[in-house]
């Protein structure tokens, strides 16, 4: 006859004891996500590292011209889809062609205060030149010869506050001056005003 071996009382509510403290801690130690080598871990957020486009002579155009932005291609500061918001998109182009997108004028100035962050391995001497959409036209402009307007009521990408850029400051003027804002050069905007509509765009996202 097969005798079945009751546990003790004792062992029941030590099992019982270990179950419940387990629980607990799950519960109080908040998850750590593993860090690879697709993403990096700064100041607590998950940073997408997307890799650069490299430069294919196939395309037709020079070196250091602006390009169409690949399908696949993610935005290295947010993760986001470039090509998904081509009306907000911008690009840097660095020295050997290697191209970054950027779902928006906000994304390419967050990356261009530390590139290091975003690109291991690569540095702001590195950059050759970028780009952002005219919001008028849709067509590319250098970043350094557009008219951004800071603060509008215009919401870009992920529902925040951005740049929207134009090549012609008369079109910047009327853009402001029916949906608000400040026109201003990309040198006068200031690294403040970027990390704070950053964090409320990020807090947002989080929401979703």
């Amino acid at each position: 006859m097969m005798l079945l071996r009751i546990p003790s009382a004792k062992l029941l509510t030590w099992t019982t004891g270990t179950l419940i403290i387990a629980l607990m801690l799950t519960k109080l130690v908040p998850w750590q996500p593993t860090v690879t080598d697709d993403q990096t871990i700064t100041s607590g957020d998950i940073c997408i590292v997307a890799p650069a486009t490299p430069f294919d002579p196939n395309w037709g155009i020079s070196l250091l011209a602006p390009r169409k932005i690949p399908a696949d291609a993610r935005c290295p500061v947010c993760g986001m889809y470039p090509a998904r918001t081509s009306e907000w998109a911008a690009q840097v182009i660095f020295k050997n062609g290697d191209t970054h997108f950027f779902d928006s004028p906000l994304t390419l100035f967050i990356y261009l205060l530390d590139p290091s962050k975003y690109s291991r391995g690569r540095n702001a001497s590195e950059i050759a030149v970028s780009y952002v959409t005219d919001t008028s036209q849709g067509q590319w402009i250098k970043t350094s010869e557009a008219f951004f307007v800071s603060g509008s009521e215009v919401m870009g990408p992920m529902r925040a506050g951005n740049f929207p850029a134009f090549s012609l400051i008369e079109d910047a003027q009327d853009f402001a001056k029916k949906r608000g804002g400040t026109v201003m050069k990309a040198d006068q905007i200031k690294s403040q005003s970027l990390q704070n509509l950053h964090r409320s765009r990020q807090h947002l996202h989080l929401k979703d």
